[in-house]
C-alpha cells in the first residue's frame, strides 16, 4: 500500500509502499504519536523507516492493492 507522510516544515512529502496494511500503519501511528516516540515503516525492499511524531505534520493512507499498469505477468 502507498503511505504519504507530511513532515511540518518540509515541503514535500515522503512516500513509501509498503506490504503492511492500513490497520496496521495506523496503530503504529496511533502509538507514536501517544508516546511521543517514532513510527517506524518498513517499505517493500525491507528497509525501515523512521520518523519522529512531533514532526508529523499528516499520514495519507492510500490503496492497499495498486494494479501495475503495462504489459507483463501478472
Amino acid at each position: 500500500m502507498e503511505v504519504k507522510v507530511g513532515i511540518k516544515h518540509v515541503q514535500r512529502e515522503l512516500v513509501i509502499e509498503t506490504p503492511e496494511t492500513a490497520i496496521a500503519v495506523e496503530q503504529g501511528l496511533t502509538e507514536a504519536l501517544a508516546s511521543g516516540g517514532l513510527l517506524r515503516l518498513t517499505d517493500d525492499k525491507g528497509r525501515a523507516i523512521l520518523i519522529p511524531a512531533s514532526t508529523i505534520a499528516y499520514v495519507d493512507l492510500g490503496t492497499e492493492h495498486v494494479r501495475p499498469v503495462g504489459f507483463g505477468v501478472v
